[in-house]
């Protein structure tokens, strides 16, 4: 009760009151913008004074830019929630933000302000949210919720070794795949948690029948294969070994996904879209398993896992989080359904492209347009949420 008379008693922007808030919005919108951005770079059209070789900085911004923001707001939401403690907001949320906005400005203007200057200003950002989380969760005494701040932790030290390896070695090969599997992993250890709960306690009020399976000692062989397997993938994408090791992870997360009944949830499509988010984890782990034989493109699994895994869980949750967290109905209007379906088509597309390089041209500007049209219609649905006060 103490906790709540103080988030009433807060008089700042309402934009600066909860994590979710400025990270949300802005890093949805800088979402939409990079991909086009990046499409009109990749053709010749447009040029960036950055230090990074073009392939690195648009894998950097997509990993520690964009979805360094879309973590931080849902751990900054999320750590009130398992703490019990007031949340971040006002100057020290808005100094957090600062310094992402800072990191994105320094990364794509590291030529002007020198390679050395940008990876200082870019890893202040997740430093300071892996201290912050932590604070708060060994203050709030919930020690089993570290572990997303370690993840967090890893996630920042691979960001600084992403800037070394791109200066010395002229491109980012190993802090790449490092950066993805993280991701990949906290994917797989949130939607561990949400996919299945949200999933019971909408089906509990519906008519009977097969419930999700509560986390288990098969969920976790399925975690433990799959980073052993990601992990030998970071360092070796090729050959018999890494690829049986893909392949198996792959198939238990498989497996995994099937026994939390999400083929009961098609009237709601704000829990159906969590289980077709998870979908693209496994499928991500047998084409890259295809790709370490040689058979398809890397591109294949590595966009499975980022623009369909990452993408589609990351607008998942954000929906979710803001409508709940706002005090609206946690239902999918039909422009967050129309949001869901860009988001879908433009990682199923951009997989396409690796798959079919003859048609890679068109399939990659509809890949760029559904991605640049989720984020934005997201964006436009949710601002006027995310930027206005919730009445209690």
């Amino acid at each position: 009760m103490a906790t709540m008379q103080k988030l009433r008693d807060y008089r700042g922007p309402a934009l600066l009151s909860h994590g979710f808030r400025p990270f949300f919005l802005f890093g949805a919108v800088y979402a939409g913008a990079m991909v086009p951005l990046w499409l009109a770079v990749f053709a010749g059209h447009v040029s960036l004074p950055t230090a990074f070789a073009l392939r690195d900085w648009h894998v950097h911004e997509m990993l520690f830019g964009y979805v360094g923001a879309v973590v931080a707001g849902f751990l900054l939401t999320a750590v009130p929630n398992w703490t019990g403690r007031l949340p971040i907001q006002g100057a020290p949320l808005g100094l957090l933000f600062a310094t992402w906005v800072v990191g994105r400005l320094a990364a794509t203007c590291s030529d002007l302000v020198g390679w050395q200057a940008a990876l200082a200003l870019d890893a202040l950002f997740l430093l300071l949210l892996a201290a912050a989380a932590a604070r708060e969760i060994i203050a709030g005494r919930k020690w089993n919720n570290l572990k997303v701040v370690a993840i967090v932790s890893l996630l920042a030290t691979v960001n600084i070794a992403f800037h070394l390896e791109s200066h010395f070695r002229g491109l980012a090969e190993y802090s790449t795949r490092a950066g993805i599997a993280l991701v990949v992993t906290l994917v797989c250890v949130i939607g561990g948690r949400i996919v299945p709960s949200f999933t019971r306690n909408w089906l509990a009020h519906r008519s009977p029948g097969r419930l999700p399976v509560p986390f288990n000692r098969f969920d976790a062989v399925a975690m433990v294969v799959g980073v052993c397997a990601m992990l030998a993938w970071v360092f070796a994408p090729s050959g018999w070994l890494v690829a049986g090791a893909l392949c198996i992870a792959g198939l238990l997360h498989l497996v995994r996904l099937v026994r939390w009944t999400g083929y009961r949830t098609f009237s709601d499509r704000l829990v159906l879209i969590l289980h077709v988010a998870y979908a693209f984890v496994p499928a991500g782990f047998l084409l890259s398993a295809l790709s370490a034989l040689d058979l398809v493109a890397p591109a294949a699994g590595v966009h499975a896992w980022t623009g369909g895994a990452i993408g589609s869980m990351t607008i998942a949750v954000m929906t979710r989080a803001s409508l709940g967290h706002t005090g609206q109905a946690l239902s999918a209007s039909v422009l967050t359904q129309a949001v869901y379906a860009a988001i879908v088509i433009a990682a199923l597309t951009r997989v396409c492209a690796a798959l079919e390089p003859s048609h890679s041209v068109e399939l990659l500007a509809i890949s760029g347009l559904a991605w640049a049209g989720a984020f934005f219609g997201f964006a436009v649905a949710y601002a006027p949420l995310l930027c206005r006060a919730r009445k209690f």
